[in-house]
């Protein structure tokens, strides 16, 4: 009895640590993000709010504006969405999957895609704009 009381114990503490970690690790905000493709700098401007108990978001790059974030999720630290990108040299948008880790004022991970039958990834780095928390 005392070993299954020690193990119930154990399991509820370990649920509590993963939610306390998505809350230390606050999404909401506006993010300045920077990547290569190319070897080509490019950036685009991420802000994620909360409605209720969920989280909502938009994409900004410089040719396009307010873009819905789709499947936006915070799990154990990590950020995962997708967003349509429109290019204006293609017909169709591309999806493009993030995966970002928060430390603070800071994400860190990968952007991905594919993109005539190859999946292309790079590095993503943004910065919290200050005061926007």
């Amino acid at each position: 009895m005392n070993a299954i009381l020690s193990l119930a114990l154990i399991l509820g503490a370990c649920d509590l640590t993963g939610a306390a970690d998505d809350k230390a690790a606050d999404p909401v905000g506006k993010w300045r993000c920077s990547y290569e493709i190319g070897e080509q700098k490019r950036t685009s401007t991420l802000t994620i709010k909360k409605e209720g108990d969920k989280l909502v978001g938009t994409m900004d790059w410089a040719d396009q504006k307010d873009e819905k974030l789709k499947d936006l999720k915070l799990k154990d630290g990590e950020l995962t969405f997708s967003a349509e990108r429109k290019l204006p040299n293609l017909d169709d948008p591309i999806t493009v999957e993030y995966r970002l880790k928060i430390d603070g004022d800071q994400l860190e991970g990968k952007g991905s895609t594919e993109f005539g039958g190859e999946k292309r990834e790079w590095d993503i780095e943004a910065k919290r704009e200050k005061g926007d928390k």
